[in-house]
């Protein structure tokens, strides 16, 4: 069953097609969706979604992980190269070459950090120098931007801002500032709703920010391993314009079109006649994505993800937890070991196995999962055969019984139920934690989660989490009739 589990979790990798990333927001789903449509026919090129981040994707790709994804070269040059102000794009190439990466295909349009706030509550604010001058303004961040090289740090000290920002994912910032609760959001110049909200782009009257003007980062081989894709990808140079990404954006976050359709309307010179046609009607898009072509893989990597790392945790922690029960001072700093790794949170355990490891993907979060599953399982084994009496342990030594096969007939059979709930629990956690593999871009119903995140999209983020909630009451009811049975075994006997 474990080896049927992982063989569902691991992606093949007979066909070797171009892997494609992209970040978890919009613009780059939407590049990464065209970038892997452009390679060439179906197949040629495969979109790894919503990897995470800037450093999570770039380490993907080091890591080989991926082979190529969109970005834009004031990221690379200060976020990633930690280059001086003004590189240019020959200064980050230089840089790249060393760790066999490169940096080419301008795609033709800049999409730039700024602050935005409402017209109703910009009043005389026109530039960023003017927000030193209102220490009440709520500024409301994407996590990111707060720790990037040229983000909030930077921006705050240019400018003298006392503002203490809160992280706001950016899918749902222009929502929280029309609704008032913040007053100031960042932006990418290329934002759809920026017109949607009637917002006010505030000048960089200092030019803090460098110039983002989007490029493909992929690796040296690429070229000598995909020919005729990379051949294919080069006409993308220049057709892409500043008009052109904001409209694919509104068609993303305002009409409801899917990444596939938006990337498959522009190469064929049809953008903006596309609409979403139940964009109006929230149950129709909800039951649509429910059982959407891809609920089928996203439940098989789900389930895989989930029965191979509880798999694998029974199989380490059950004689753990027998070593546990066995010798109380070694059972103790098991235990304390397995308890401190449930303290560490989800994304930022993720975070730590990503370099470790050196890839992105299943194997990450099934290591994650598994580190997760381990405590319930350790803890109800050891509990259990603590409570076998101590009465059936004398009466089959009685009977000439070695202390392995006590353990095997007596105390096992015995902590069965305890043991098995453990295992019961553990399962139950992994559903629901397992939504967090993909933003490392493991798959399952977290893949949906994801992307109506960045898309503010209920409808989407109800359809990954539903499934979700309905595969861990499955799994509830079926560990409930296999305790049922074995109860009914019991008093058979």
């Amino acid at each position: 069953m474990l080896a049927a589990a992982l063989a569902g979790a691991v992606p093949a990798r007979a066909a070797d097609p171009l892997r494609v990333g992209s970040k978890r927001f919009t613009e780059s789903y939407i590049l990464g969706e065209l970038l892997t449509q452009a390679a060439g026919p179906p197949g040629t090129a495969q979109h790894q979604p919503g990897l995470g981040n800037t450093a999570i994707v770039f380490e993907a790709l080091k890591a080989g992980s991926i082979d190529l994804y969109p970005d834009y070269t004031g990221t690379l040059a200060a976020e990633i190269l930690k280059l001086p102000p003004g590189a240019g794009l020959d200064a980050i190439q230089r840089a790249l070459a060393p760790m066999g990466l490169g940096a080419a295909i301008p795609l033709g349009f800049e999409n730039t950090y700024a602050l935005a706030v409402s017209d109703a509550r910009a009043g005389e604010l026109r530039r960023l120098s003017d927000l030193a001058a209102q220490p009440q303004f709520r500024l409301g961040l994407s996590h990111e931007f707060l720790g990037r090289a040229d983000g909030w740090p930077g921006l705050a000290s240019r400018y003298g801002l006392p503002q203490r920002p809160v992280g706001l994912d950016h899918g749902v910032a222009y929502e929280a500032l029309a609704a008032g609760q913040v007053d100031a959001i960042d932006i990418y110049s290329t934002d759809a709703k920026i017109r949607k909200y009637k917002l006010r782009v505030l000048e960089d009257d200092r030019h803090y920010f460098p110039r983002y003007d989007a490029m493909v980062v992929y690796r040296l081989d690429v070229p000598q391993r995909f020919p005729q894709a990379w051949q294919a990808l080069q006409r993308l140079a220049g057709r892409v314009n500043a008009d052109d990404m904001i409209a694919m954006n509104a068609a993303a976050e305002i009409e409801g079109q899917s990444f596939d359709a938006i990337a498959r309307a522009f190469l064929a010179g049809t953008a903006g006649q596309e609409t979403a046609p139940d964009g109006a009607k929230p149950r129709g898009r909800l039951a649509a994505a429910l059982f959407g072509p891809d609920t089928a893989r996203l439940a098989r990597r789900h389930v895989g993800l989930v029965a191979g790392a509880v798999g694998a945790a029974t199989l380490v922690g059950v004689p753990l937890g027998m070593l546990a029960a066995r010798r109380r001072r070694t059972g103790q700093a098991v235990l304390g070991v397995v308890s401190v790794l449930q303290t560490v949170p989800s994304l930022a355990l993720l975070a730590m196995l990503i370099p470790l490891l050196g890839r992105i993907g299943v194997w990450p979060a099934m290591v994650a999962l598994f580190l997760y599953a381990l405590l319930p399982i350790v803890r109800n084994t050891a509990t259990g055969l603590e409570q076998v009496p101590q009465g059936m342990r004398d009466a089959a030594r009685a009977l000439g019984l070695r202390g392995g096969q006590v353990m095997r007939y007596v105390e096992l059979p015995l902590a069965l139920p305890v043991l098995l709930a453990g295992v019961k629990t553990a399962a139950i956690i992994s559903v629901g934690t397992a939504t967090i593999a993909a933003f490392v871009g493991a798959g399952g119903f977290g893949e949906r989660i994801a992307t109506g995140l960045a898309l503010n999209d209920t409808a989407l983020l109800l359809a990954g989490a539903i499934p979700a909630a309905v595969l861990a009451l499955v799994v509830q009811v079926v560990f409930e009739a296999l305790e049922w049975a074995l109860r009914r075994r019991r008093e058979a006997r």
